[in-house]
């Protein structure tokens, strides 16, 4: 897909900001079937970054990112009358995910605790630290935190933890089955 030069790609001034689209190389697997497949993937930016600068507090340190520019994706699950549910919550770094309260009476289940680090990177061919709203596995809620919508360049995981993806925080309204949720992080 050959790059729009009419869209603006979101960036930050320390790092160099590539069409997403354009480098499925700088991301996983499913991650970059998700963007090939989804229309406001040319609004999406990837970066490369350092490795071990992949936690969301050393990034925004090294590359002078406010953390309120962060979006994190954590994975929570609960079950209810032997049904599983599963939902990924994007909240902005400078926040957390609101699992005991909000996020169990939105699954509907008695209790919902985070995914285990070995199932989350199993089931979403995704790396720890990378983690991602686009290229979830199908069936998994997407919960997208209202205060992200404001910012205007969001940092979430790429699915690997070399790199990052950068999108306007509106566009994760537009996320394939997203719902918003005021209040997610607090």
């Amino acid at each position: 897909m050959p790059h729009d030069d009419r869209v603006t790609l979101p960036s930050f001034p320390s790092l160099t900001s590539l069409p997403a689209v354009e480098h499925p190389d700088l991301v996983a697997p499913p991650v970059a079937a998700a963007l090939a497949g989804w229309p406001g993937a040319t609004e999406v930016a990837v970066v490369e970054i350092d490795p071990d600068l992949a936690d969301t507090a050393a990034m925004s340190e090294a590359y002078d990112i406010p953390m309120a520019a962060g979006g994190n994706c954590v994975v929570v699950a609960g079950v209810r009358a032997g049904d599983e549910r599963i939902a990924a919550c994007v909240v902005r770094a400078d926040t957390r995910a609101d699992v005991n309260t909000l996020v169990r009476k939105m699954l509907d289940v008695r209790k919902a605790s985070f995914l285990s680090m070995e199932r989350a990177v199993a089931e979403t061919g995704m790396e720890y630290g990378g983690i991602t709203p686009f290229g979830l596995p199908e069936g998994w809620r997407v919960l997208v935190h209202d205060a992200l919508l404001d910012e205007p360049v969001v940092v979430l995981g790429s699915g690997v933890r070399r790199s990052k993806l950068l999108v306007p925080g509106r566009v994760l309204a537009d996320l394939p089955g997203a719902e918003v949720v005021p209040g997610l992080g607090r």
